[in-house]
């Protein structure tokens, strides 16, 4: 029983550890560590701008392994972190920053879901209050249903 379980946790490693490790491949790093370790961190703040939800860092994607060339190589010619940045943002846009900077042109992007949460509450809020407040108006009965309610009630007594 103990080799089936060692077993399924090493597939279970390989399979959720496997693309991660993967993303990089020994022939993209650099031969400093110290500069590989630059790249890497900044790999880590730019979107792979196929998967969206990943940094550069983390995906298998095709244009991924690009910016990562590109990443190394603005760093190896000695750029620093806000200069490769700048580079690959000037090239790509905004988009590609995982943390993109609060512009005007990114308001919505920061503050939207914020704003529409506040909207919702108060929304919510108002409904709720007119709900306690409005009584619900009841119609008098007319005098032929007050006559068949009495008729009804001798007949119960």
């Amino acid at each position: 029983m103990k080799r089936w379980s060692i077993a399924l946790v090493s597939a279970v490693a390989v399979v959720l550890g496997g693309p991660a490790a993967a993303a990089t491949s020994p022939e993209e790093m650099l031969d400093d560590p110290k500069l590989e370790q630059r790249a890497r961190e900044l790999g880590k703040d730019l979107r792979c701008v196929v998967c969206q939800n990943q940094s550069i860092d983390d995906s298998n994607a095709p244009l991924a392994k690009d910016l990562r060339e590109l990443v190394r190589e603005r760093v190896a010619a000695g750029d620093s972190n806000e200069e490769v940045l700048s580079y690959v943002t000037a090239r790509y846009g905004d988009f590609v920053l995982l943390e993109p900077p609060v512009r005007a042109s990114t308001w919505l992007l920061w503050y939207g879901p914020a704003a529409l949460l506040a909207v919702g509450g108060v929304g919510a809020a108002v409904w709720l209050r007119r709900q306690r407040r409005e009584p619900r108006l009841v119609e008098p009965l007319s005098e032929e249903e007050r006559a068949d309610l009495d008729r009804l009630l001798k007949e119960r007594s």
